[in-house]
């Protein structure tokens, strides 16, 4: 059926915690009541990226393009652009928008550039057709019918790509040792256990395109000679897993998946096994462990996975980042990818920019993209005119970047050279109010929780830094401390088993590095500039006071004294600094210093 109207609603994890999933009902009950229902296709897709404005709405062919959608404009939009043709604009995003401009030209689209992404709020993710008119499945034919193994494994090669879980290893490399291995038996896992705090590239990119990674698997199996895989992914996704459930089912169905796939002889199926939220696991071998139904710990290496993985065969380990690149490579061609990015790293990478930042959500952009440009065009810059003070890239196993590297075309090799790393793709942003002790003991806190103990590096490693960084946070550390961070993160670094332990070190060590006056104000003056260390600040109330009592009646520790209508004084040695004075006094009379 030929529709005059398309309406794609945002319907990522984000946008359905915020009801997209009855915006989507109400348009279809709307457009049934308007008699317009064989007129228009409401399509629930995958994330749009712009989660800062969710949910969304997009209205085709129009490209009109709505944020903050409720459930109750449903009305509104089928009888305004769909009955009369007209947009409604109170829900664009610049309802000064000429109808000749695309949504590509909104400040946060313009500089991405979506390969991974390229499906994601675009197709109904759980319909295989839509996948499949936008080229899907068409790099699996072409590796079963047009090209031998070791032809898929040199055009990943000549690509240029890199892993995008972390590491940044070539993945052509990777994949070549797989296929050189001795054995009948080899298997392909997706490692979908993204586990970085303020990470959730892969989650959307499963979400909204789950056939990508089906058919990236099926062709990486065909490349090394496997006809088994394993999409390990963390239980807290349930989306996903539901999205890739569904696919599956769908690729079964159609002889994409299974035996003698397409008539071509060839099998491979795969499986799902979900994780229990194991940070570690995130870590090929440990991930392997757990995918075998053991505890998930690392092991040494070598062997690595592709000489020996799991049950002790040949096994290929890729993200899915990495794996959504391959059916684009397999059909564009390598040569096609490798001209995106820069000379250290091919393609794109997809972040998840969240923080003090304007605009949050998945951005994806060329490598060799600066820093600079993803924070204040793509992002908008800083929330509330506050200064930028830095960004973490790389989750807890990264390190914050200051303003003055902001500069920097981000590639593999440049973040490592800043003290930083790739990682995953979660980006962070700080503002001023922000103290880097304080965030340099929150990331070695979750490196304590997740730690799985087997190497003492890592396991009395993570311990002492954190009770050190502790230790400054409330005023308590010396100059020796500093020393001791430094000392115990090198050892770490150069012993830890795997990469848990090893880069746990470097939020602390890149801001000692960076922010060493912070530090020394902690330690020296025993002040915190931004004001986040509770145990040294001072709550004191200012002239301002008139005296109504509201403080003195929230505070926990009764030390707040005074005369009706005469300004109050707080009792220091008392004072809990919890601030629930500050947030109380609707005359802004108290301070902290």
């Amino acid at each position: 059926m030929a529709y005059s109207h398309y309406i794609l609603v945002c319907g990522g994890t984000a946008c359905e915690s915020s009801n997209s999933k009855l915006i989507a009902e109400n348009l279809k009950k709307e457009a049934k009541a308007l008699g317009v229902e064989n007129d228009v296709q409401i399509v629930l897709t995958g994330c749009f990226g712009f989660c800062e404005k969710g949910p969304i709405v997009k209205v085709l062919p129009e490209d009109s393009f709505y944020v903050n959608v409720k459930p109750e404009d449903a009305h509104e939009i089928v009888a305004e652009q769909i009955v009369k043709g007209r947009e409604v604009p109170r829900l664009l995003y610049d309802p000064s928008k000429k109808n000749t401009e695309e949504v590509e030209d909104i400040p946060f689209y313009k500089k991405q550039l979506r390969i991974v992404l390229r499906n994601c709020g675009v197709i109904n993710p759980e319909n295989i057709e839509e996948y499949i008119a936008r080229d899907g499945y068409a790099a699996l034919e072409k590796a079963l019918f047009e090209m031998k193994p070791e032809e898929i494994v040199k055009e990943i090669l000549d690509s240029g790509l890199r892993g995008r879980g972390g590491a940044g290893f070539p993945t052509g490399l990777k994949w070549d040792a797989g296929a050189k291995a001795a054995g009948d038996v080899k298997y392909i896992v997706c490692n979908a256990d993204e586990g970085d705090p303020g990470a959730y590239m892969d989650r959307s990119t499963i979400e909204g395109d789950p056939h990508s990674i089906l058919e990236a698997m099926t062709i990486a199996g065909k490349a090394v000679g496997a006809n088994k895989g394993f999409i390990y992914i963390r239980a807290e996704y349930p989306l996903a897993v539901h999205r890739l459930e569904v696919a599956m089912e769908q690729s079964h169905k159609m002889g994409l998946l299974g035996k003698n796939i397409l008539g071509s002889g060839f099998d491979f199926d795969i499986e799902i096994r979900l994780g229990a939220g194991a940070f570690v696991c995130g870590e090929e071998t440990a991930l392997m462990r757990s995918v075998e139904g053991k505890r998930g710990q690392p092991t040494p290496k070598p062997p690595f996975p592709a000489q020996a993985g799991l049950w002790g065969k040949p096994t290929v380990i890729d993200n899915v980042e990495t794996l959504a690149n391959v059916p684009v490579i397999i059909t564009k061609g390598a040569s096609w990818f490798n001209k995106i990015g820069d000379e250290d790293s091919k393609g794109t990478k997809v972040f998840a920019l969240t923080g003090k930042i304007e605009n949050s959500g998945l951005v994806e952009v060329p490598m060799g993209t600066t820093l600079r440009e993803i924070i204040f065009e793509i992002g908008g810059g800083i929330k509330n005119g506050k200064k930028f003070k830095g960004v973490q890239t790389g989750g807890p196993s990264g390190g914050i970047i200051s303003e003055k590297e902001l500069d920097t075309p981000i590639d593999y090799g440049a973040l490592v050279r800043m003290g930083s790393m790739m990682g995953s793709g979660g980006m962070i942003v700080m503002d001023e109010d922000d103290c880097v002790v304080d965030i340099a003991k929150f990331y070695m806190e979750f490196c304590v929780d997740e730690s799985c103990g087997k190497c003492s590096p890592c396991r009395i490693g993570t311990r002492q830094m954190y009770n050190i960084l502790n230790k400054i946070s409330r005023g308590n550390g010396t100059m020796d401390d500093l020393q001791k961070l430094e000392d115990i993160g090198q050892a770490m670094k150069d012993c830890s088993l795997c990469a848990l332990g090893q880069s746990a070190p470097n939020p602390t060590l890149s801001t000692l590095k960076k922010f060493h006056d912070e530090y020394l104000a902690h330690v020296v003056d025993k002040k915190c500039p931004s004001g986040k260390c509770k145990h040294l600040l001072t709550f004191y109330i200012t002239d301002k006071c008139i005296g109504c009592g509201a403080c003195a009646r929230q505070c926990p520790a009764n030390c707040i004294s005074g005369e009706k209508k005469q300004r109050h004084v707080i009792d220091q040695t008392k004072c809990l600094k919890c601030g629930s004075c500050e947030r109380t006094c609707h005359f802004h009379a108290i301070i902290k210093k």
